[in-house]
């Protein structure tokens, strides 16, 4: 690859690097390519000297993908813990960068004595995924926060976006092909620093009496349909303790599907599937997956 030899690059360029090191699930098979960049800059000035048709999946903590067995073709770009910065703007504001974990975003804030953003504390995610899917928990979505984002294109040029520029709807976000969010800054309001470090903490305290967060998953799998949740649909079709190999239904969560120490991208994937054919059968219920698949079958 010609990126490689570009002494100017500060990032780390790893070659069949296993997935399953970066996944929630502890499942994946290879990528081609992996890149650590240092910072945006130094993201940009790679994607300059990437060639045009390399293949591009950009990865936070890899907390909503199921990679299959095969690994990914082409590079894969990590920002978690990378493009990390997190500062205070004028007023209100926030800007954080794609690496950011929400969880980090939401204690920030607190700190700051700023409000809204709590409920970030139960997204097991980074920012640029959170923008990427409108993510949200405990009532709260990432978009009616936001003010701007910025992003790369695939020539490495950077560009400034309002948030009217995209479409936003219930974990979907539609914008400028081909561009990938790098930064955002929302837009939070004053509040109580004690009020809201309670808030947090009373949300975590539910999120690990109600979820499987000592276990590898993705978080929610699927989507919860208009008016339902897919939780109560799965637990009603008996599904709790179903599993395939290593994977199985979280008997505390339905909505959940965890690696037990064993599972294959391929067992999680065959029970993915199994669990939502099961709910259009007995329920009359479509569901939509939440978590993304990617990858090549091994």
């Amino acid at each position: 690859m010609a990126a490689e030899q570009q002494t100017a690059l500060r990032g780390e360029l790893l070659h069949k690097e296993p997935m399953a090191r970066h996944t929630s699930w502890r499942v994946g098979g290879p990528a081609d390519c992996y890149y650590r960049p240092a910072d945006i800059d130094d993201l940009a000035a790679f994607l300059q000297q990437l060639p045009l048709d390399e293949p591009l999946t950009w990865m936070g903590l890899g907390s909503n993908l199921l990679v299959r067995d095969g690994g990914i073709r082409g590079t894969v770009i990590a920002t978690s813990g990378l493009l990390n910065d997190l500062s205070r703007e004028q007023g209100q504001r926030l800007r954080a960068e794609a690496g950011v974990s929400c969880a980090k975003l939401a204690r920030f804030a607190a700190r700051e004595g700023l409000t809204g953003a709590e409920f970030f504390a139960g997204i097991p995610g980074t920012v640029g995924g959170a923008l990427a899917m409108n993510a949200g928990a405990f009532g709260g979505e990432t978009w009616p926060l936001v003010v701007g984002v910025e992003t790369l294109d695939r020539y490495g040029q950077r560009h400034v976006r309002s948030a009217a520029e995209y479409t936003v709807a219930y974990r979907s976000v539609k914008g400028p092909a081909e561009e990938w969010f790098v930064a955002a800054t929302l837009q939070l309001a004053n509040g109580d620093i004690e009020a809201a470090q309670r808030r947090i903490k009373a949300l975590l305290a539910k999120r690990g009496a109600t979820q499987p967060t000592t276990q590898p998953s993705c978080g929610s799998v699927f989507r919860n349909p208009q008016g339902g949740h897919a939780a109560q649909l799965i637990e009603q079709c008996g599904l709790k303790g179903k599993c395939i190999g290593g994977a199985c239904v979280s008997e505390k969560h339905a909505n959940f599907i965890i690696n037990t120490g064993a599972a294959t991208a391929r067992n999680i994937e065959g029970l993915i599937e199994e669990v939502a054919a099961t709910v259009l059968r007995e329920c009359g219920v479509s569901l939509v997956r939440e978590v993304h698949i990617i990858g090549e079958a091994g």
